[in-house]
């Protein structure tokens, strides 16, 4: 059976851990380490883990790298052949490896793979962060099989049949180490937001595949790091999504694709505008400026990627509508009922 080598990154999150660290401890599977990638705690979470947890690896970072530099500098601590990158507020439960496990060895092209991934707050509805795996449309906005925009479905089974996807949550993301070393790590320059999608992207660029394992179940909080709709996070997912288009898409899409995503970006402004979201309007803006900033930083990276790829053209996985037009226009709301 794999070995997992589960990286639980962490900043001042002291209270997460005490909540849960122990179903993530206590998981029955006989192959596996836990590593804490703490981004230079101040709240005795490192003292708290060793006293209570003396098993668990501790990687000390003198800083905050954030979630992809805490996860990529974690990886030369693991053992494990698949990583699973695993949010703080993630509650497990005791199989969950073993169903992940199924998923890898099934299929050897399998590279990433995610659990089922319900709220914290609300278990029988899905959790906005990952649900039953994720998806983007031709334009690059993400949803997932349970969650679309704001409408986030009850698990009534409706997604029980383990699926390739198009990425899998940053919240509980498996990948074999030896994949992850090939194509990864997280590019760092996205600092919060999509990073996952982003290497995702890669991966079926690769000809790797990513997947959704029904049987595998966790509970993820989620809001943590930053509140829905702050800002702070608009402003990632805007400048983020560019980059991502940009750097991944295949030479026949990338020019038409993100020049819809950037219409469609402008648009969003002046709605936010018109509406008197002033600070969304703001964090639009400096999404793009900050874009068009590092804009040779990221065409580098598109040329780099573009000379590694082993497809030329966009995974399948890449879904053929406009998920804005199905929403909005055509009120489908649930993914069942786009696809």
């Amino acid at each position: 059976m794999p070995f997992f080598s589960i990286i639980i990154v962490s900043w001042n999150a002291l209270h997460h851990l005490k909540k849960y660290l122990p179903s993530v401890a206590e998981t029955e599977y006989p192959n596996f380490e836990i590593i804490l990638a703490d981004n230079a705690s101040k709240d005795g979470s490192k003292a708290w883990v060793r006293k209570h947890y003396p098993n668990v690896k501790i990687a000390e970072f003198d800083k905050n790298y954030g979630y992809c530099g805490g996860n990529n500098r974690a990886v030369s601590y693991t053992q494990g052949d698949i990583l699973l990158f695993l949010n703080n507020d993630v509650r497990v439960t005791p199989t969950w490896l073993n169903e992940l496990a199924q998923c890898f060895q099934n299929n050897s092209s399998v590279a990433a793979a995610q659990p089922k991934m319900l709220s914290d707050d609300q278990p029988s509805h899905f959790e906005y962060a990952g649900a039953a795996g994720g998806f983007i449309d031709r334009f690059g906005y993400p949803f997932c099989r349970g969650r679309i925009f704001d409408t986030v479905e009850k698990d009534r089974g409706q997604y029980n049949d383990n699926a390739d996807i198009f990425w899998a949550s940053g919240a509980a993301l498996a990948i074999r180490k030896k994949v992850f070393n090939e194509v990864g790590p997280f590019d760092e320059d996205f600092e919060f937001h999509m990073e996952e999608i982003d290497l995702c992207w890669r991966l079926w660029n690769n000809g790797h595949k990513v997947r959704y394992c029904a049987n595998s179940t966790v509970y993820h909080l989620g809001g943590g790091s930053m509140a829905m709709g702050s800002p702070r996070k608009v402003y990632y997912n805007y400048r983020n999504n560019l980059r991502m288009l940009w750097k991944n898409s295949s030479s026949d899409t990338y020019i038409w694709r993100f020049a819809g995503r950037y219409l469609l970006d402008i648009v969003a402004s002046f709605r936010s505008l018109l509406s008197g979201n002033w600070e969304e309007f703001k964090a639009i803006a400096r999404a793009h400026m900050h874009f068009w900033r590092s804009f040779h930083n990221t065409q580098q990276k598109r040329k780099q990627l573009q000379k590694q790829r082993t497809v030329i053209t966009d995974p399948e996985t890449l879904l053929p509508v406009s998920i804005i037009h199905e929403y909005f226009v055509k009120g489908r709301k649930i993914f069942q009922n786009i696809i």
